[in-house]
């Protein structure tokens, strides 16, 4: 029996179809009769498209269809509102589609016997373009008299602005003992998961349009499409093949809606891979953004007062910038109490790539802003950045800048406690160390210490909710249990932690557990995998119907088979003029420390150590949360340092991974060590908070303070290249 299985590391399920090849990813399916379909990318940022003739393309061998924006019942889709044409061209259903708004909008798309000959037709479709006046800076675009680039949305490019007003800060300034100010400057970053975009599509034996495709939630998938097809949702089914990463990227639509059309009219299978570039251009990043900062303390040096302003580069489309931009605008005071707040967030419609979801949401941004400003200020006042931290900390029933207390227990002090006692930072007077092992070099060592919160599970007033059934088959003993549950696989050993916290209700081994996953015809609405939410609401939602089931099996009745519905306690939205609000139901807590070293010749930095200590709540499974660390801090380590998306007049320069270079096993950090602290969340199943994207959050600003500690400078943009590095110690121009 396993009574314990919670808290144990079990071994991943999907490891070893995984790791042997036999699990198939979606660009592995196939299917008799099978087609091949290309997708003509715009290749230009702004335009309007006046004509497109493709009997050139219908015409060459292989070609089975051609369709365009009049082949689309509903010619939009998104997110959070249907703000992107599927397809942009004349003839559409919907007014101002014939726009293409970044390069990597799609304008025709091409079914064919073979991939080859689909790429070949592809090339015969003749596109009349009218360039139109390109904006490629979000500042820009702000102004009043910038071009409008959705004029049916409104008289401005701004389409997200959120506000927080606690308390006075001009008050408050003018008694501040200590005032920093400083501007920052946080990059596009790609996704660059292993699997890219790639989708089948197919009608099944009940007459479903069926499409598999990764994604990181099956009913929201599905709603697009069927919105899009203009079909009911009934008549639409999404499944989930093995998913090659996701990190956000996988929220918002790439090649689901045009595979779902072509299958629907041609009631054929039809197959799409995306090339990398395709997939470097077509889809949404991490969003860029400008930030300005003014933080004031007192002399005992007791946070007093701080002054934001972001502005986000939202690219074309409006994706999910509503939400990472709110999520922005509640972290930019950093896990700190500070009881005067006026914060103002942007996000502008631009020329460039969407900006996306990708680990963090938001939280990267503003915090590295938040944590500069921090260790700033403490170097300023002459204090220690750990102690500075410890007295400004967060602690139960303190006010967040939204003007609410953050939900029990708040445990950013003994995060920062225990990332401290890990590294064994010690308080010095010398700033910097100079010399490497006691000689002379042009490498010289620094710490840095940065800290970081974010929410769990969505915001702003939705009600979050999450569907799980279990069934127990057997007669005297439990012989099977079969877990149905469509929540997303993206590579963070969900699906094994689901057995697990089964496995754990029911007393059975969790080899007896059998799990059903993502499929949206045949089980209830997950939510996304997102948001570090899955563990939490999944869990609850799994322990509601296992203990249901328990029940009935109590009594005799077999199998024992429920349902159960969880839904998690209420937030709110922002007041529009204050921002005051419980925006979420619960948050998650992290700090970290960072050792570097910098060659002030060739300005490379080389991170030596660092020191991650993450509330988890209660880690379901340790080497799972400490897998979750370890990846989550290579992966801002790569956004710190290495990784640069470039992009000039709204084209991409960096579209492919020649160009754009993201860590391999030779530039990832020397030392990594994780530190679980298990502070029990109430509401988390056995205590559990979510923490996938806590890793990711603090990473940048601990380098940025480790190379100050080393070279006496502060960097205010990233990622911290040689070039950068070089510039910012006056070594070039």
């Amino acid at each position: 029996m396993s009574e314990n299985s919670v808290g144990k590391s079990y071994p991943r399920v999907d490891a070893r179809g995984k790791v042997t090849g036999q699990t198939l990813y979606s660009g592995d399916l196939n299917m008799k009769g099978m087609l091949h379909m290309k997708i003509l990318m715009a290749e230009r940022p702004h335009a309007r498209v006046k004509d497109i003739r493709v009997e050139k393309a219908l015409a060459a061998p292989g070609v089975v269809a051609v369709y365009t924006a009049k082949d689309v019942p509903l010619n939009e889709y998104g997110l959070q509102i249907p703000d992107q044409p599927v397809l942009c061209g004349p003839g559409a259903s919907k007014p101002h589609t014939d726009i293409v708004r970044f390069v990597g909008d799609q304008v025709a798309v091409v079914v064919a016997n073979s991939e080859v000959e689909a790429e070949a037709a592809m090339k015969l479709i003749e596109v009349d373009y009218e360039d139109l006046p390109l904006l490629s800076d979000p500042i820009t675009a702000m102004r009043p008299d910038a071009p409008l680039l959705h004029p049916d949305r409104g008289d401005t490019n701004v389409c997200v602005h959120y506000k927080i007003r606690k308390g006075d800060v001009d008050a408050a300034f003018a008694k501040a003992a200590v005032i920093v100010e400083g501007e920052y400057h946080t990059p596009v970053q790609e996704h660059a998961y292993l699997q890219p975009e790639a989708g089948l599509a197919y009608i099944d034996e009940q007459g479903l349009v069926t499409v598999e495709a990764a994604g990181q939630w099956t009913h929201a998938d599905r709603e697009t499409i069927a919105h899009a097809l203009d079909l009911p949702n009934e008549k639409i089914r999404v499944v989930y093949p093995a998913i090659g990463g996701a990190f956000g990227g996988r929220e918002d639509m790439s090649v689901q809606i045009v595979l779902a059309l072509a299958a629907w009219k041609l009631q054929r299978p039809v197959k799409i891979v995306w090339s990398r570039r395709e997939s470097m251009i077509g889809h949404g990043k991490r969003h860029e953004v400008f930030l300005k900062a003014r933080w004031g303390a007192d002399s005992e040096g007791k946070l007093v007062a701080a002054e934001s302003e972001l502005v986000g580069d939202g690219g074309a489309y409006m994706y999910t910038s509503n939400k990472v931009l709110g999520n922005a605008a509640i972290t930019s005071t950093g896990p700190y109490f500070i009881p005067n707040v006026k914060v103002d967030v942007y996000g502008v419609y631009t020329n460039n790539l969407p900006g996306a979801a990708f680990r963090g949401f938001g939280a990267p941004q503003a915090l590295f802003m938040a944590e500069s400003q921090m260790n700033k200020l403490a170097e300023k006042l002459g204090m220690d950045a750990v102690e500075f931290r410890l007295l400004n900390a967060l602690r139960d029933g303190d006010t967040l800048g939204v003007g609410t207390p953050a939900p029990n227990p708040v445990s950013v002090v003994e995060c920062i406690e225990a990332a401290r006692d890990k590294f064994g930072w010690k308080k010095r007077k010398d700033r910097r160390r100079k010399t490497v092992d006691g000689k002379k070099s042009s490498t010289v060592r620094g710490r840095g210490f940065a800290a970081g919160f974010k929410n769990v599970g969505f915001s702003f007033g939705y009600q979050e909710n999450c569907w799980a059934k279990v069934e127990i088959h057997g007669n005297g003993a439990m012989d099977r249990v079969i877990v149905h549950h469509a929540g997303a696989e993206v590579g963070q050993g969900t699906h094994t932690v689901m057995i697990q916290m089964a496995a754990q209700v029911l007393g059975v081994p969790e080899s007896k557990v059998e799990l059903r996953t993502s499929d949206s015809a045949t089980q209830g609405n997950p939510g996304s995998a997102s948001a570090s939410r899955l563990t939490f609401m999944a869990g609850n939602s799994i322990k509601g119907a296992a203990e249901a089931a328990l029940a009935k099996w109590n009594v005799e009745e077999r199998p024992a088979i429920a349902e159960f519905k969880y839904l998690a306690p209420r937030t709110t939205p922002f007041d529009k003029e204050t921002g005051y609000s419980m925006p979420n139901f619960q948050y998650a807590y992290v700090a970290q420390a960072a050792e570097v070293e910098v060659d002030t010749e060739t300005g490379h930095v080389r991170v030596i150590r660092l020191v991650s200590a993450d509330d988890v709540g209660k880690a379901i499974n340790p080497d799972l949360v400490v897998g979750q660390i370890e990846g989550a801090v290579v992966q801002a380590h790569g956004y710190a340092v290495l990784e640069e998306y470039k992009m000039k007049d709204g084209k991409v320069l960096t579209d492919q991974f020649s160009t754009y270079l993201i860590p391999t096993i030779w530039d990832i950090p020397e030392k990594v060590e994780s530190v679980l602290v298990e502070v029990a969340d109430p509401n988390g199943p056995w205590g559990a908070r979510g923490m996938g994207e806590l890793p990711y959050l603090p990473v940048a600003p601990a380098i940025a303070a480790a190379i100050h500690d080393a070279t006496g400078v502060w960097i205010s943009e990233f990622p911290f290249t040689p070039e950068r590095v070089l510039r910012a110690l006056g070594k070039i121009v």
